[in-house]
């Protein structure tokens, strides 16, 4: 099949778009209000981008909490999502407002940053220390817009060091989850690998 991406006339029960780029990672984004309320949310549309500077890049629907305290006190913490901790992040992204602390709405144990104010998802495997750099309206042809694409520069990176096995990570036993499309996951539990050719 093909269809206008614009008109959107797939005649499909739900728009295939999220669906067909997979998997995508979550960044499980932790922020800090200027109230000192904590904040938690997890975002399919996020990615690392870049390795010189390491730069994070999240894309927000409309300007969230974790978008506005992201800019308003300029650090965020990504934590990794797993599949022990699914069913807590999938809790964590319940619609509340910024009074709300989901890390205790999700019932989930955190410990603080070394370089950053936000704190982290106690057991998450990984954490990326992030300082926030620029956010970019995304504009389309006609002008219209309602996301925002957040970077940020990671200033430090917590491994947990039962999954570093003979000097490289172990990302199949740390069991990191991704985003389908619909209300669809995936999971990282096997890896195979292809060198580069030349």
């Amino acid at each position: 099949m093909f269809y206008d991406a614009a008109r959107n006339d797939h005649g499909l029960r739900h728009d295939p778009f999220k669906a067909l780029v997979v998997p995508r990672p979550i960044g499980w984004i932790s922020t800090v209000s200027r109230d000192g309320v904590p904040n938690l949310a997890p975002y399919s549309f996020f990615n690392a981008i870049s390795t010189d500077p390491h730069i994070v890049a999240f894309a927000s629907a409309d300007k969230k909490d974790s978008l506005i305290n992201a800019e308003e006190q300029g650090e965020f913490v990504c934590n990794l999502a797993t599949w022990d901790q699914r069913d807590a992040m999938n809790a964590s992204s319940t619609m509340v407002g910024p009074q709300v602390d989901e890390f205790a709405l999700a019932g989930l144990e955190t410990e603080p940053s070394r370089l950053v104010a936000p704190l982290r998802v106690k057991h998450a495997p990984v954490h990326f220390e992030c300082v926030w750099l620029q956010t970019l309206p995304l504009k389309g042809r006609d002008g219209r817009q309602s996301y925002y694409l957040v970077l940020g520069e990671v200033l430090g990176v917590h491994i947990d060091d039962r999954f570093i096995r003979e000097g490289i990570v172990d990302v199949a036993a740390m069991k990191p989850i991704a985003r389908l499309g619909y209300h669809d996951y995936a999971v990282v539990d096997e890896v195979f690998t292809m060198k580069r050719p030349g």
